[in-house]
């Protein structure tokens, strides 16, 4: 029996195209088995708009992630809760979450802030991914 990881996926709503191309790589990877902890933009967390309640509630969905995947899309150097989700990942738990940075599929540009955070840097290939989620997941 393979092991289900638990992953949380800091996209930038903006972007969303991205996030369910990515979604749709690790669903359609055979022998993966994942569950996503992600708070995509059609099931937002509900709160009272607070960052306070917002990173509260992210933090939640985070507690129990083997793992956290980043677009690193330039776009990503420039969203403040993504930032905040890196932050999250690295000073909210016991341990730090790994963090994979995902380059854009055929773009050079990357974000300084994901490729100074990540454990790992991947290129958008499925087989990457998914191989950097079961070497560097807690």
């Amino acid at each position: 029996m393979s092991k289900t990881y638990n992953i949380f996926i800091s996209h930038s709503w903006e972007y969303t195209d991205a996030y369910e191309k990515l979604v749709k790589l690790l669903d359609d990877k055979s022998y993966f088995s994942y569950n996503n902890h992600s708070v995509p933009k059609d099931d937002p967390v509900h709160t009272n708009g607070t960052d306070r309640e917002l990173k509260i509630a992210i933090t939640n969905k985070m507690s129990n992630c083997h793992c956290m995947l980043v677009m690193a899309g330039k776009y990503s150097t420039y969203s403040k809760w993504i930032k905040k989700e890196i932050d999250i990942a690295k000073n909210s738990f016991l341990r730090e979450k790994p963090i994979i940075g995902i380059k854009p599929w055929a773009n050079t540009q990357v974000s300084s802030v994901v490729k100074d955070n990540a454990d790992i840097m991947v290129g958008w290939n499925t087989n990457s991914i998914v191989q950097a989620i079961k070497d560097y997941s807690i």
